[in-house]
């Protein structure tokens, strides 16, 4: 279960850190078998959030039982593996464990929306619709727009979508990751965020307008002022 040891950058100041901050990072970098039992620990952690959080987003994925646990597992350990990997990039700015359940967090959130989208049987609920951006200017009058609204939406994320922008698309205006969140576990920034954000709403607008789902945007007379 426990994963290579990470390459952590420059060496966190343990001294800076709180105290359970501190003992957690001290186990981590250490080799043997307190690492191991530490690793024990934290994965143990990991997957009591991701239940935790998988259950409550559980009503609309109409999954349920050994299903639902395997996503939970399977989010646990690729956090961990995350953490592990990142350990170097811990400044004690929070608490050990709150930046470690951000990594959980989003691993739910990418689970679940790779399961949306890869299965047609399993519809964006309302309020997942309402998660997207007004820019969009998404506004179906009865469910088969929404049906239709949706199913076109998945095809363009899928074909119009690089991987990362795909990623960063489900993570945020479906699953309602915190910016700041799936920034820190895609170890970039929130202007690189913005970006790829700006960069797949014009290519997914592209997308449903080519396919009369939406009106184009009606540009100004080049004369007006």
């Amino acid at each position: 279960m426990a994963p290579d040891k990470a390459s952590t950058g420059r060496a966190v100041n343990i001294r800076d850190l709180d105290g359970p901050s501190a003992q957690w990072i001290r186990e981590l970098q250490t080799s043997g078998e307190g690492r191991e039992e530490a690793l024990t620990r934290l994965h143990q952690l990991l997957l009591r959030i991701a239940r935790t959080e998988v259950g409550r987003r559980s009503s609309h994925l109409r999954l349920v039982g050994p299903e639902l646990d395997d996503i939970s597992h399977q989010a646990a350990a690729d956090a961990l593996m995350g953490i592990v990997s990142k350990l170097g990039q811990f400044r004690g700015d929070s608490r050990f464990t709150t930046w470690a359940y951000k990594f959980v967090i989003l691993e739910v959130s990418n689970k679940i929306g790779r399961h949306i989208w890869r299965n047609p049987s399993v519809p964006l609920e309302p309020e997942d619709w309402n998660r997207l951006p007004d820019r969009f200017g998404l506004d179906p009058a009865n469910e088969s727009q929404w049906r239709e609204l949706v199913q076109a939406l998945r095809e363009a994320v899928h074909q119009a979508l690089t991987v990362r922008q795909r990623e960063v698309f489900i993570a945020i205006t479906v699953d309602g990751v915190p910016l700041d969140a799936l920034a820190a576990q895609l170890g970039t920034n929130r202007n690189a965020i913005y970006k790829v954000m700006f960069d797949a709403r014009r290519k997914l607008r592209a997308s449903l307008v080519a396919g009369g789902h939406l009106e184009p945007i009606q540009q100004a007379d080049a004369g007006q002022s």
